[in-house]
This record gives C-alpha cells, structure tokens and sequence, in this order.
C-alpha cells in the first residue's frame, strides 16, 4: 500500500513594499541619511526609496552621522500583500534636533533655528562693516 505525498506548500503571498522618500538633498545638508529597515541597514539616497517586504508590520528609522548619530526618527507600519506604503523621512537642518518621519510630506526641524542663527551671524557682519566703515 503506497501512501500519497503530502501536498506541495502553498506558494507564499506576493511581497509588499516601502516607498520611502528622503527628503533634501546632499548639496544643502552634505549628509546622506542612514536607514534601517527592521534594525537592518539599508541603501538609501535622496529622493524614492523602494523596498520590498513581506506582508506585517515592520519598522522603519532614520537617522544622520556626522560626529554623532541626531536626526533620529522611527516609524511602525503595517503592509499588505501587494500594497505600496508610502513614508517620508526629514533630517533635521541642525545636529541637535530630531529628525522627523510619517505617512505625508514632513517639514525640515530646525530650518527656523538654522535661518535665525544665520541672519544673526549676518547681522552680526554688516553691523562690524559699517562701524569700520564710519570709524575710518
């Protein structure tokens, strides 16, 4: 009596996938973001990012390194076979600022604080150009 095979396992469902978008760019920050994908480095560079995943819940980070590690930000997802999740990650505009990430376009942190302490370094320069120039 020959007993029949088991049958073969069900094929496994079609992958999901992260789109994720780096916002910036490396002329005015320099930096390129780091990722993680699920505590895993992944390559990433400005602008869409696609990942395939399998379908769950999976979590995303990013964070940049210049002397340190700041800018950092994480996110939960969930993804279903065959669906495109879309997040956007922003690095901060200064190394003392966490980064921001979520479902929709995110504003640079910082980017107030940076334009405040530049226009007060010009400030700063105009005003030693006119006491040279008057004193002269």
């Amino acid at each position: 009596m020959s007993q029949q095979p088991p049958p073969p396992p069900p094929p496994p469902p079609p992958p999901g996938y992260l789109r994720l978008t780096v916002q910036g760019n490396f002329m005015l920050s320099m930096i390129t973001p780091s990722i993680q994908l699920d505590g895993y480095p992944v390559a990433a560079k400005y602008g869409q990012n696609v990942y395939p995943v399998v379908p769950g819940v999976h979590q995303v980070a990013g964070y940049a390194q210049w002397m340190w590690r700041y800018g950092h930000a994480q996110q939960q997802f969930q993804v279903a076979p065959g669906q495109t999740v879309d997040v956007f990650y922003a690095a901060p505009a200064l190394t003392f600022i966490g980064g921001r990430i979520g479902f929709e376009k995110q504003r640079t942190p910082g980017l107030l604080a940076l334009l405040l302490v530049l226009g007060g370094i010009l400030a700063v320069l105009v005003g030693l150009v006119v006491l040279v120039a008057v004193s002269a």
